[in-house]
């Protein structure tokens, strides 16, 4: 009996032992799925979007492709129709008929209009360029030279315009019809009335000529004096983000307060999360395609150069290079710069396309 009693009980501890083998493989077998679907969902996923973001992209770089084409096109036959000769303008007035006949011909000027584009653009496209009248040099380098002042103040003055004006906008908006809100868009009504040069010369007043802090005019340049030059471009920076900080402000403002009113953001609150939580986490990433908006307009004209900033502080930036060239009439830096302003506005437009896109990834997939 003893023996038959330890027969059964080693055959139920065996069946015990198999039973949960078996269900042990089935679990495995059945979690391995499981995790095999979850990552194929994942790869098919991540194709998806990579297939999407390509398409999104190909169809921006054609679009940039042929706005380039376009704005150089209408650049040079605006400046082909203007009077005035170039080979005159280098000669003089006492050059004989003979001689400027002779310098037409040599920088091309006889040549038909289809002919002197297509010569200017492939100068353009391998780096040559065109020769300044005035300055004797490739107008690329004068190009870069004064780069190197615009693009560091049009950068400073659009960080200046963000960080006003992204938190003022932020708290306007969580304190509608309240005085915060009343004073920052009283604020943002005065910056839109308060022209560039005017607040320019008012900080030259008390920061430069009163308080000494800041130089009134000049840029030292960047290997010779850098914290000099960084000086000589903020007030000037200042004065520009000022202006462009009011209208980002409004844009934020009104931005936040439509996106609050969505369903979800309604959802948000229901469950419980913080106010904070509500705006800065759900609220205000779908709130910045108008913002990017306006700030990649302000960026563009930024880069185009501020002509009466660079003007009232004296510094040689492109807007004043293109303001002299006009005066001078040099022609090729005319030509040369407002190509350059108007390719870096639709540069700057493509980029903040592509910013929509990682934003607000519903963009991409109705374009």
């Amino acid at each position: 009996m003893a023996s038959i009693g330890l027969v059964r009980k080693t055959f139920r501890l065996r069946t015990v032992f198999l039973t949960t083998l078996y269900a042990d493989i089935l679990f495995s077998e059945h979690y391995c799925d499981k995790r095999y679907n979850n990552l194929s969902i994942m790869v098919e996923r991540f194709l998806f979007q990579s297939y999407d973001m390509s398409k999104y992209l190909i169809k921006k770089i054609f679009t940039l492709g042929l706005l380039l084409f376009l704005v150089s096109w209408v650049v040079f036959a605006v400046l082909f129709v203007l009077p005035g000769d170039p080979a005159q303008i280098i000669l003089g007035i006492n050059a004989t008929p003979e001689t400027l006949a002779n310098l037409r011909s040599e920088l091309g000027l006889d040549k038909p209009f289809w002919t002197q584009y297509v010569d200017w653009i492939s100068r353009t496209l391998s780096g040559a360029g065109s020769q300044s009248i005035h300055y004797d040099v490739p107008v690329f380098d004068l190009i870069l030279s004064r780069l190197a002042v615009t693009g560091p103040l049009a950068f400073i003055a659009m960080i200046i315009a963000v960080v006003i004006s992204l938190p003022l906008g932020i708290f306007a908006a969580r304190h509608q019809n309240k005085t915060g809100d009343i004073s920052v868009m009283t604020f943002t009504q005065m910056g839109l009335a308060t022209p560039e040069f005017w607040l320019g010369i008012l900080l030259i007043l008390f920061f430069s000529v009163k308080l000494g802090l800041f130089p009134a005019g000049g840029f030292p340049g960047w290997l010779a004096n850098f914290w000099g030059s960084f000086k000589s471009l903020l007030l000037p920076a200042f004065a520009l983000g000022v202006v462009r900080a009011a209208i980002l402000t409004r844009v934020t403002r009104s931005s936040v307060l439509d996106v609050l009113q969505e369903d979800y953001i309604r959802t948000a609150r229901a469950k419980g999360l913080r106010e904070r939580t509500v705006l800065y986490v759900h609220a205000l990433k779908n709130a910045l395609i108008p913002v990017l908006t306006i700030l990649g307009l302000q960026m563009g004209q930024l880069l185009a150069g501020a002509i009466i900033i660079e003007n009232v502080f004296y510094l040689p930036g492109l807007g004043r290079l293109v303001f002299q060239a006009i005066g001078q009439r040099d022609l090729p830096v005319v030509r040369e710069i407002v190509l350059f302003m108007a390719a870096a506005v639709v540069i700057v437009h493509f980029f903040v396309d592509l910013a929509y896109a990682v934003v607000d990834p519903r963009i991409r997939l109705k374009r």
